[in-house]
């Protein structure tokens, strides 16, 4: 039997309920903040990604699925959205229409990483991009969308953390620093952690290896910012308090990807267990140049739908996201079939989402298979109900039923 591969995974129709909650909630409160949906192609030239992630990244070095195609070009399944985003708003001239592009997109990522619960192989993520404005309230908006998502899932016992990086020699600067606090321990780092000493050490930041973790927080990191920075960080900040966002500073915070700059946030859920963040992003404003664009800043932030679903989950969300039928169409006896499909089609051509039983079974059988459904009626048609142009209409909530003239039933239904 051939199987799934492994880290990726089915979503079956019972699950799926869930997740069509999560995107529609994320349209409904995007559209309101004012984004717009992009949806960019899953293969991309995988120099983009080399060039925005940064090529001494463990995404690029160990987790990028890259492959030749037939004319010989080096392409990627995309990692994460932003640099395609990035890469579509300079190829599509978006700039053009002057004032911030805001956007947002709904996909499958592909990272060659070890499968765990709520990240596989091919997961999926839902974000947001606010291109071209270096306003601090952007940020502020950005982080405040954020929490304004899950707030309006339902999610509870979220927590902001927020930092900021600074500009590119500030990141420097820090990285140094880091490089002096760091090195009395170099030889008990993991051996992953060992090369980002040299590559990146902020990344040390983010490892999950026990005797690193243990070393980083005992690391004292302090803010250590220019004053253009410090001072837009400070507005950020200002901007959160105003709107009464709830936020932790916590200068640990780093992002794992070269193209961060200024403004870094992470949310974690207490639900998610060790594996706690559910949201990361932060502005990004060389990236557009580093990527032949013009110099525009930009921020974003990105959900994984996986983990959004597990905390739903936990929160004993899903029962009612099902997909239901609410009519279900019955028969007693044999040979009213017909018309119990015609009545379906009728129903159904009116937008009410209605089941029959193919099979022909027992009453009985196919009130079960009604239970099941989650039909919240059940229309029956017997010998006496089409002969007397009457159906039986039984509530399955509180198992109550009358008779309904045939003609009057999708009335009734909707009242």
């Amino acid at each position: 039997m051939i199987k799934a591969l492994r880290g990726t995974k089915d979503i079956l129709p019972d699950e799926i309920g869930l997740w069509q909650y999560i995107e529609s909630s994320g349209r409904d409160i995007f559209n309101i903040y004012g984004y717009k949906e992009i949806k960019t192609p899953v293969i991309e030239d995988a120099s983009l990604f080399i060039r925005s992630i940064g090529d001494a990244t463990d995404i690029v070095q160990k987790e990028m699925y890259v492959f030749s195609d037939r004319g010989g070009r080096s392409i990627a399944l995309r990692p994460e959205a932003t640099a395609s985003i990035v890469r579509a708003y300079i190829e599509n001239s978006l700039f053009q229409a002057g004032g911030v592009s805001k956007l947002f997109y709904i996909g499958p990522m592909f990272r060659s990483e070890r499968p765990q619960q709520g990240r596989q192989r091919q997961f999926y993520q839902i974000g947001v991009e606010a291109i071209g404005s270096d306003n601090p309230l952007i940020d502020a908006e950005v982080v405040a969308l954020a929490a304004g998502f899950l707030e309006q899932l339902g999610i509870k016992k979220f927590h902001i953390k927020l930092n900021s990086l600074g500009c590119q020699k500030d990141k420097i600067s820090v990285m140094e620093r880091h490089k002096k606090s760091f090195k009395p321990y170099l030889e008990k780092l993991c051996e992953t952690c060992k090369g980002r000493f040299d590559k990146n050490v902020l990344r040390i930041f983010d490892c999950k290896e026990p005797s690193c973790k243990t070393i980083a927080e005992n690391i004292a990191v302090e803010s250590a910012l220019c004053g253009d920075c410090a001072d837009h960080f400070e507005k950020v900040k200002k901007g959160l308090d105003i709107i009464g966002i709830e936020y932790a500073v916590d200068y640990k915070i780093v992002r794992g990807l070269d193209y961060y700059t200024k403004t870094v946030f992470e949310i974690t859920q207490n639900d998610l267990g060790a594996k706690d963040a559910i949201c990361a992003g932060g502005r990004y404003n060389n990236l557009i140049k580093e990527l032949d664009g013009n110099d525009t800043p930009a921020i974003g932030f990105a959900f994984g739908m996986e983990r959004l679903a597990l905390a739903l989950e936990k929160g004993s969300m899903p029962h009612a996201l099902r997909p239901r039928a609410n009519v279900f169409v019955a028969v007693a006896g044999e040979g009213f079939c017909g018309e119990a499909f015609k009545l379906l089609y009728s129903l159904r051509r009116s937008g009410i989402a209605g089941e029959i039983d193919y099979d022909t079974k027992s009453l009985k059988a196919q009130m079960r298979k009604a239970e099941k459904l989650g039909a919240k009626f059940v229309v029956i048609l017997g010998e006496e109900e089409i002969k007397n142009k009457k159906v039986i209409v039984r509530d399955m909530e509180n198992h109550s039923q009358k008779e309904v003239e045939l003609e009057k039933i999708i009335i009734e239904l909707r009242r």
